[in-house]
């Protein structure tokens, strides 16, 4: 009997814990769903810049279809639905010709495919090199996964082509500490990027490596930066043949060079311009258009805060992204963050009109006693727990506490 009350004790939580984790639960959902109520299907709105994707097994075993939030709980509830997070410039494929004769409740009049909507194994379940399911059935301590900023697939730390997990930029606490991930299949078409300063990396911790003169460890003078040029050029990675045009062109300052050669030469092309913008002038100092690019098989990229902001936008540069299929890059909408600040945004508004609702829908009289009578349990709350120990559970003698005084002050005054 002392066992189980000592057990009981261990699960307790004090009343903070418990909304703070309240809390975070429902922005986490908030977030995901980028604030959306999943009342409306989101087809009329066309192929949108993010939204949250699932994927119905039940109707479309081969993971070839993708449907939003509220088709997924109008018209699929109790299917084997996948979550799939978020999915850039995607429309919702729920009821069209993939589904056979399901129809979708919520707006049946769709065309028959959305033809630029794009699929990958993460429909079908499988995320990363390894094909695995996440949950892994197979194994017991499941590791978050990293999504690829360019692909949108979900990788394994130790399947993104890195010589170990300290790779990954991360502080003290194990918080990452970067903005977007590039992986190692994605990094090739991003090879432009090592044009730019290295402080569109993020950084990682600095590697240590064996002076065999010296036989003693020593400490590289400047922390490297995953994917960033400096740490390329040390690494073993072969090199692939470059595309046929291997002239060299000229940087902005009439020096011949080869786009993404090596470190010293990109250096010398950042130095023509440091802040991209809407200008005709190219920060790269090269036209990306022509000019031949060294193909190496480069490893994960891991980018630093507000990276995209860097890009350059002159006409050449733009028109580069567009044929790579990379033009969502200059997009602000498109990044995570921006997905996260709109849906905290909805949050903030939804509570808004609902607090409104109620009270418009209130005589004059009540709505003041209404307030009144929030304002009274909000001072009571506060008074009650100023003098209360946080670290301690709050029980159901503590609530009664809070409700009598309050009762009480409520006597005295009338």
């Amino acid at each position: 009997m002392a066992d189980a009350f000592e057990e009981d004790a261990e699960n307790t939580v004090s009343i903070g814990e418990f909304l703070q984790d309240l809390e975070e639960q429902e922005l986490e959902a908030d977030l995901v769903l980028g604030g959306d109520e999943g009342k409306e299907c989101t087809y009329s709105k066309g192929y949108m810049k993010r939204q949250a994707i699932f994927s119905c097994l039940t109707c479309t075993p081969n993971g070839n279809a993708g449907v939003c939030t509220a088709c997924s709980l109008s018209c699929h509830d109790g299917h084997e639905i996948l979550e799939l997070w978020t999915k850039r410039n995607f429309r919702c494929d729920c009821g069209n010709s993939k589904f056979g004769e399901f129809f979708c409740k919520l707006d049946a009049s769709k065309d028959v495919e959305n033809t630029k909507n794009s699929y990958n194994h993460n429909f079908k379940g499988s995320y990363c090199t390894c094909g695995r399911p996440y949950p892994d059935p197979d194994v017991e301590d499941q590791l978050e996964n990293l999504q690829c900023c360019i692909c949108e697939d979900w990788f394994h730390e130790e399947h993104l082509g890195l010589e170990s997990s300290d790779m990954v930029p991360r502080d003290d606490k194990g918080e990452p500490q970067f903005e977007d991930l590039i992986c190692q299949g994605c990094a090739t078409v991003c090879s432009f990027l090592k044009l730019y300063p290295d402080s569109i990396f993020a950084p990682v911790q600095q590697q240590t490596t064996t002076n065999s003169s010296k036989d003693k460890e020593m400490v590289e003078g400047a922390p490297l930066t995953v994917g960033s040029s400096k740490e390329l050029s040390n690494g073993s990675s072969s090199v692939e043949t470059p595309v046929t045009d291997n002239s060299p062109k000229e940087d902005c300052n009439g020096k011949a060079v080869l786009l993404g050669e090596n470190g010293a030469t990109n250096t010398l092309l950042n130095q023509c311009n440091t802040v991209a913008g809407p200008s005709t002038k190219c920060v790269v100092g090269l036209n990306l258009l022509e000019a031949p690019i060294s193909l190496e098989k480069s490893k994960s990229m891991f980018l630093s805060k507000d990276w995209r902001e860097v890009l350059c936008r002159c006409p050449n540069c733009t028109e580069f992204y567009k044929q790579k299929g990379l033009a969502f890059l200059l997009d602000k909408e498109d990044t995570i963050a921006e997905y996260e600040k709109i849906a905290k945004q909805k949050r903030a508004q939804h509570e808004q009109d609902q607090s409104a609702e109620l009270l418009n829908n209130l005589g004059h009289v009540e709505k003041m006693e209404v307030l009144t009578g929030i304002a009274d349990l909000k001072d009571e709350i506060g008074t009650y727990l100023a003098s209360f120990d946080p670290s301690k559970p709050v029980t159901s003698a503590d609530v009664h506490k809070i409700f009598e005084n309050l009762a009480q002050k409520r006597r005295r005054m009338s």
